[in-house]
């Protein structure tokens, strides 16, 4: 027979238990612990420097500070071209004795990053006056790997077996398309003219933006001023849909583009303001 001490102790011992049972219904599921974002790069994104022979600019956008690797090789590898565009300048004024001619001009720009999954994009357009009757205005893509951390070439987005010569009829085509909008301009190959289609392999190119967040909508071919006609023509940026590129992507990074963005000509967008 238990005692009055005994019942006690396991009245106790019975409302301990329920109170406690109680609390972890009530108490919250401890969350996940989530894995730490990738800390950005610190340092600037800018680089400016004068000179009585040289004025030089460099402006990265802030979405590369995300890719350590990308933004201090960028970085670096541009600031010190233009250290030695300013030194190289100072030396031909000097040489040629041309101080009263204005100085030299050189700058660096990137343009807005295209982001995928994977990849990571921008446009990075140099101009430069050096003396004479114009400017020259170059531009190229910058394609990231985000998952390799590395870059690549124009090449690396095709597949090895692409039917190159199809390709370069499509972007042949979509060029002729656009010079109708350019007064004056004539189609390539056709008569009066000495300019033909670009070789494919020789056209630098960026991802184009789209609907779908992560994907990209197609490839833009960059051709530069002489590239495809005369200078006054200007240099003609042209995005091609993925889906008109076909098997010629590389499967690899097929994943990368849905969705579907502006096409055609989109020279005007993309010029640095």
């Amino acid at each position: 027979m238990k005692t009055a001490r005994t019942l006690r102790l396991a009245l106790l011992g019975t409302a301990v238990a329920l109170s406690l049972s109680a609390c972890n219904r009530d108490a919250k599921p401890a969350e996940a612990e989530k894995p730490a974002a990738k800390a950005a790069v610190e340092g600037p994104l800018t680089y400016e420097s004068t000179t009585p022979y040289a004025k030089v600019k460099l402006v990265l956008p802030e979405a590369v500070k995300a890719f350590p690797a990308l933004y201090q090789k960028l970085y670096a590898d541009e600031v010190g071209a233009l250290k030695d565009y300013s030194e190289g300048a100072q030396s031909d004024r000097s040489e040629f004795g041309s101080a009263d001619l204005p100085p030299y001009e050189k700058q660096i720009l990137y343009g807005t990053p295209v982001e995928t999954d994977r990849l990571f994009s921008m446009i990075r357009t140099d101009f430069d006056y050096s003396g004479g009757a114009h400017p020259n205005t170059t531009a190229k893509g910058v394609l990231w790997d985000k998952t390799g951390n590395k870059f690549l070439s124009a090449a690396d987005l095709f597949a090895s077996d692409a039917d190159k010569a199809a390709m370069s009829r499509t972007l042949c085509g979509a060029v002729n398309q656009a010079k109708k909008s350019r007064p004056g301009s004539i189609a390539l190959g056709g008569p009066g003219t000495t300019w033909s289609c670009p070789e494919l392999s020789k056209v630098a190119v960026a991802l184009a933006g789209g609907d779908q967040p992560g994907k990209a909508s197609g490839i833009t071919f960059l051709l530069d001023a002489y590239a495809v006609g005369p200078y006054v023509e200007g240099p003609y940026y042209l995005t091609v849909p993925f889906a008109a590129l076909g098997k010629g992507l590389n499967p690899v990074y097929a994943a990368d583009f849905a969705g579907t963005g502006k096409q055609g000509d989109v020279t005007n967008d993309l010029r640095p303001a």
